[in-house]
Order: C-alpha cells, then sequence, then structure tokens
C-alpha cells in the first residue's frame, strides 16, 4: 500500500513539475527565445537575450456551449520541428524571393491544437479544433502584454453614426501616443506598431484571415487584446449613393465552422531599427499558399490611372470631359504616351446597382476595342454588394471586353462573412483570369499570397482625403510604411499635382490639392508596396509636364529587390528599390527639413544614368516646385539630397 501511494505521489510531482516546465522555443539564429507555459493558464512570453519584449498571460478559445481550450491543459502530444524554404512571390512587391525560415512547437490537447512558429524576425501563433461536429466560436483570447511606456503607432478610427463599432474602412490616421495614456476605449485594426522603451520595435497583427473574422486591437491596462466582429445575423442595405450592407444584429458568437479548423495567425513582428519593420516579409509568409491546379502566370504587375480623385476635371481639351467615351479614349491615349498599361473606369460607368445597365454616354464595346488597339488595358470600378449579386454573369462579360481587372468597394467589415466574401470574389476571378483590387478594404495580411491575382488593397488613409479633408499629412504618410504598408500591398493612389504647405492646403473637391511637395507624391510610387500603382493626378496639368510624367511612366511596380536605407518612424523613410541592373532610391519626409547623403555602396561597379527628381528651391513655400536632372555617376559615390517639409526625392539610377 505504502508502495503504491509512494508511487501515485511520484508520479503526481513529476506531473506537476512537467505542468510548470515552459517549453523553450528558440528563432533559428538564436536571437529570439519563446517561453510557452502550460499550467493554470497557457501564456507565452518572448525575449531577446535578457530583454523580455511581450507576454501573453492566457491563450483561450471558447465555443459557444462552454468548451475551452483552456479547460483542456493536458498535453496529448508535444513537437518541435524547423522549415527553411524560399517563396517565389508571383507578383514581388519587395522582393522576387522571400526567406522563409523558422522553426516550430506544436501542442495538442484533447478536442484543440496550439501551435507557434518563431522567426529570427517575429513570432506567430494559432489555435485550432478537431471536433467531429459542426461548432460555434464564442469568442478568443489574444493578449499582448508589453511595457505600458511604449509608444503606440495606431490608426486612429471613429465610431460611425447609427452603425457599431465594427463598421470601418479601414482608414485611420496613424498617430503616436504613450500606451499608459491612451484610454481603455482605444479600438483601432492591425497592424499596430510598437516602440518599446528598451528601443525594439513590435507590430500587432493578425494572418492568414479565412472563415474567421479580423483581430481588431483594444487597449488594456497591461498592453492590447484581441477583439473580433460577432457574426452578423442581420443585415439592411443603406439607402444612397452607394448603398452597402450593415449589419443590424449580431450573434452572441464571433464564427460558425466545422469542428475541424484552425484560427488566422496571431503575429507579433520584432525590429532593432525602425527601417527593419518595412523589410519583415513574415504577414506574406504566414499566408496560406495559393490553391493548387491554379495558374497565375497570367497576373501581371501594373500602373494605371484613374479619373474619381479629380472628378475629369480636364481642362484645354476639345470635348465635353465626362464619364463618356470620348474622355476615356483620352485617358487611353494618355496612357499609352507615359508609359502607363491601364485605365480604370471608377463609378459612373454603369448603375451602382446594375452591372449590365450601362451609362448611355459609355459604349463600352468601342472602349474596349480602343484600348485593345493601344495596348492599354481596361479597370472596372464596382460595388460589392453589386459585383456579389451579379457575380457568375458579370466576370464573363468582364471578360468578353477584355478587362484585366476590376475594383470592388465599400466592403467596410471583416466579420465571418465579409472575410469569405474576399475569398470567393478572389476565386471567381481567378477562374476568370481577372485581377482584383479591394477597396473599402482591411489589408491582405497574407491573401495575396493565396490569391495572387488580388493585386492590391486600399486599407489606407490615401489621397482621395484631401477631397475633404486635411487628414493625409506627411507624418501620417510616412507612417504608413511602418504600420499599414507591413501587412502587404496598399492603394494610396499618390501623384496629386497641386501641391501645398500646411498653411496654404484646402480641400477642393474636383481640383485636390495635396499636403506637402510635388515630390513627396512622387516618391510614394517607389516607397510604398503595390505591384498596381494607381495615378490619381489630373492628367490635363500632366500633359504640360511631360518630362516629369515621363520620369513618373517609366517607375516599375514589381521589385527584384528591396533595401530601406535609412528612416525613422513618422520622420522620414529612404528606400532603394532593384529591378534589373536599375535601381530606384525614393525618399518621403515629415514636416520638418531634412538633408540626408546616401552611399551608394549597394551598386554594382560601373557608372549610371542619374535622373534626380528633388524638391526645388522654394518647395518649402511653393509645394508644386521640384528640380528634375539627369547626369552620370560612378558606383560607389555618394547622394546628398535636400527634402523641404513634407518633401521627398526621386532618383533613378540606369544602368550603362
Amino acid at each position: 500500500m505504502k508502495r503504491w501511494l509512494s508511487t501515485v505521489f511520484t508520479l503526481l510531482f513529476t506531473a506537476m513539475l512537467f505542468a510548470q516546465q515552459p517549453f523553450v522555443l528558440y528563432s533559428p539564429d538564436s536571437s529570439l527565445r519563446l517561453e510557452v507555459k502550460v499550467d493554470q493558464k497557457i501564456a507565452w512570453s518572448l525575449f531577446a537575450g535578457k530583454e523580455l519584449l511581450v507576454s501573453s498571460p492566457s491563450i483561450d478559445i471558447e465555443l459557444a456551449d462552454g468548451r475551452k481550450l483552456s479547460d483542456a491543459r493536458s498535453i496529448t502530444n508535444s513537437r518541435i520541428s524547423s522549415r527553411k524554404q524560399t517563396i517565389q512571390v508571383p507578383l514581388p512587391y519587395r522582393r522576387k524571393n522571400i526567406s522563409n525560415q523558422h522553426n516550430h512547437l506544436d501542442l495538442s490537447f484533447k478536442d484543440f491544437l496550439l501551435q507557434f512558429w518563431l522567426f529570427d524576425n517575429g513570432m506567430a501563433y494559432k489555435t485550432g479544433t478537431v471536433f467531429l461536429d459542426s461548432i460555434k466560436i464564442k469568442n478568443e483570447t489574444a493578449l499582448f502584454d508589453i511595457d505600458p511606456r511604449s509608444a503606440l503607432w495606431f490608426a486612429h478610427i471613429d465610431k460611425r453614426p447609427a452603425q457599431d463599432r465594427f463598421h470601418t474602412s479601414f482608414e485611420g490616421v496613424y498617430k503616436k501616443e504613450v500606451l499608459e495614456t491612451i484610454p481603455d476605449t482605444m479600438l483601432t485594426y492591425a497592424p499596430v506598431t510598437a516602440v518599446l522603451p528598451n528601443g525594439y520595435k513590435l507590430a500587432f497583427s493578425d494572418a492568414d484571415l479565412y472563415n474567421y473574422p479580423g483581430m481588431f486591437l483594444q487597449k488594456t491596462a497591461t498592453g492590447l487584446k484581441g477583439v473580433f466582429a460577432p457574426y452578423p445575423l442581420k443585415e439592411e442595405m443603406t439607402e444612397g449613393e452607394f448603398p452597402q450592407l450593415i449589419v443590424t444584429e449580431r450573434a452572441d458568437y464571433i464564427a460558425v465552422s466545422d469542428g475541424i479548423c484552425k484560427t488566422p495567425w496571431r503575429v507579433i513582428l520584432v525590429a532593432k531599427k525602425d527601417t527593419d519593420l518595412p523589410e519583415n516579409d513574415l504577414l506574406y509568409c504566414l499566408g496560406y499558399p495559393q490553391p493548387k491546379g491554379y495558374d497565375f502566370s497570367w497576373v501581371k504587375p501594373a500602373k494605371g490611372t484613374d479619373e474619381w480623385i479629380t472628378g475629369i476635371n480636364l481642362f484645354d481639351v476639345p470635348f465635353e470631359a465626362g464619364i463618356n467615351t470620348t474622355t476615356y479614349k483620352y485617358y487611353i491615349d494618355f496612357a499609352k504616351r507615359f508609359g502607363f498599361d491601364q485605365v480604370m473606369l471608377d463609378a459612373g460607368w454603369s448603375d451602382v446597382k446594375d452591372l449590365f445597365k450601362i451609362n448611355p454616354a459609355v459604349n463600352m464595346e468601342e472602349l474596349a476595342r480602343y484600348a485593345k488597339t493601344k495596348g492599354v488595358k481596361l479597370m472596372l470600378w464596382t460595388l460589392c454588394s453589386t459585383l456579389d449579386k451579379q457575380l457568375d454573369s458579370v466576370l464573363k462579360q468582364f471578360s468578353k471586353w477584355g478587362v484585366h481587372s476590376i475594383m470592388t468597394d465599400f466592403m467596410d467589415r471583416d466579420d465571418q462573412k465579409t472575410v469569405n466574401f474576399y475569398h470567393r470574389i478572389a476565386k471567381a476571378c481567378a477562374d476568370n483570369k481577372i485581377a482584383v483590387m479591394f477597396h473599402g478594404a482591411y489589408p491582405p495580411k497574407g491573401l495575396n499570397r493565396t490569391w495572387p491575382n488580388v493585386i492590391t488593397q486600399e486599407g489606407v488613409l490615401g489621397a482621395e482625403w484631401n477631397i475633404w479633408s486635411d487628414l493625409p499629412t506627411p507624418e501620417h504618410n510616412v507612417a504608413i510604411a511602418y504600420t499599414r504598408m507591413l501587412a502587404g500591398p496598399l492603394d494610396y493612389e499618390p501623384g496629386l499635382l497641386l501641391n501645398a504647405q500646411k498653411d496654404q492646403f484646402r480641400p477642393i473637391g474636383k481640383n485636390p490639392m495635396s499636403i506637402g511637395t510635388r515630390c513627396h507624391q512622387l516618391a510614394m510610387f517607389v516607397v510604398y508596396d503595390s505591384p498596381l500603382q494607381i495615378f490619381s493626378g489630373n492628367i490635363s496639368q500632366g500633359i504640360k509636364e511631360p518630362a516629369f510624367m515621363q520620369l513618373l511612366g517609366s517607375l516599375p511596380t514589381t521589385w527584384d529587390e528591396t533595401k530601406v536605407l535609412q528612416g525613422k518612424i513618422g520622420e522620414y523613410i529612404i528606400t532603394a528599390r532593384q529591378k534589373g541592373n536599375n535601381w530606384y532610391i525614393a525618399g518621403l519626409n515629415n514636416s520638418t527639413t531634412r538633408e540626408i547623403t546616401i552611399p551608394l555602396d549597394f551598386l554594382k561597379s560601373g557608372s549610371y544614368t542619374i535622373t534626380v527628381c528633388k524638391d526645388g528651391v522654394n518647395a518649402h513655400n511653393y509645394g508644386s516646385d521640384y528640380s528634375l536632372t539627369t547626369s552620370v555617376i560612378n558606383a560607389g559615390s555618394k547622394l546628398t539630397l535636400k527634402m523641404a517639409p513634407g518633401g521627398g526625392f526621386l532618383v533613378r539610377l540606369i544602368k550603362k
């Protein structure tokens, strides 16, 4: 009897001891260490050497019937493994090849799974379930504790009248606030970037959204927590110019799923330097690989025009400008002349509620024929609810017209139902060899890896906001590169040709100006990731500046390699991109005059034809002032450039 009791005691003691011992996982280069503890709660901590970066006191997922991951703490299996691969990116918006190397910790519980991946520059985890029957997920606990003195860069969004807090176009102004001073009511969307007192930078996001809502982030007493939109039970269509579905009743659960499922990744990017963040490819790596059986070789990068922001406010033309065939032919001619390969037909080419009800002033067959003769592709705007309703039939019609890509707009949500809409549209477009851009949309977060035909997404407060606000400040524009851009390609639609300093700026519809300089707008075409760049300036004005437009039209939108040479969040960024033997360098500046020196030691030996477009000597007062010069320079030289307040520059280096 005593022997039996002694044996039981020993086993219990051993089990308790084991439960208190954390699982330890190191990054491939051992710079990061992850400790996962399974005890009364499932908790984790991430270290860089001896420095604690971020921790979580609890991971949990709760079903509607009360079952929880935290109640199934008995580990049935554990495994540590590693992966090393190179991902070839079909549309390389940063680089052709991405290194995807990480170590894994997989934990199995009764009916639940938990998976951790640790990279040299970040970590990710996800939960899963293994049930025979379908389930309803009531909620998920995702907590991220950091030093309360940390500075947060996050998108400031306001709750819409008569809509719940989960309705947003994901277009907030990025500002910095100290965590401990932020109200607990703060709610924002991912990514959020934190600057820790020890100098490390962390970015918090989700990735690989599928059949599950996206993750908002809310301030807590000790950091941030994930918040998820409940499942929509009832929706109503709004009235107005662009009707959209608004949720009027939500369930007491966030997702409905098969019994075997996994959540999206919860991700923390880690950077020692500010400039490491815009080069971090984790969110793309965490996207699910493209579906088997699909060939996406037909998807091509593009650079196009759009007329919506300037309201087709053309001048010096021998016709009445508007949504009509003659005007769009003029846009096609402009695109052909200056090296653009795509023209957008924005809202108005058809009835927003019926894509087969074409504007009588627009002859689609004639435009399609004319564009083809010029080697220019057409892109069509659609309202998302209308596209969804007419999806199969209208995509067939678009294919007959030779439409290369579409924009669909006004989702303004990321609950489970809306996330599934993205995948449904992406698949249908892929089946018809049509690329898609999402507007009124959350950031890609790996969706562009799963569906390479999802060429770019908005999810950013961009150029259109100049029409009615003063929110797209130079500080916001710079911050985008260290926050929103971490989640994948963005459609800012830069290129406004009327440019003003802050004291001169006024929001003017149909004749918009931007805050900052002309070169600030130009630099965005290289600094911002997007295989589809849209020029939003007034083409009548562009025609009067042919040298400037030729330079803009010559810029690639995909790259062999990207290097962020200098920068600081919210202050400035200097980015160099390689295309073949050529390089393109661009800088964005905040509202402080800045002079920078760039060593060209990354160039291959030899000489280069260098074109420099930089702020003019009077750009501090007249924002549209710029200097455009061409000369010859040797590799190993240095460039010294001055950026005006709200300024920028673009350098093109063509190997001789």
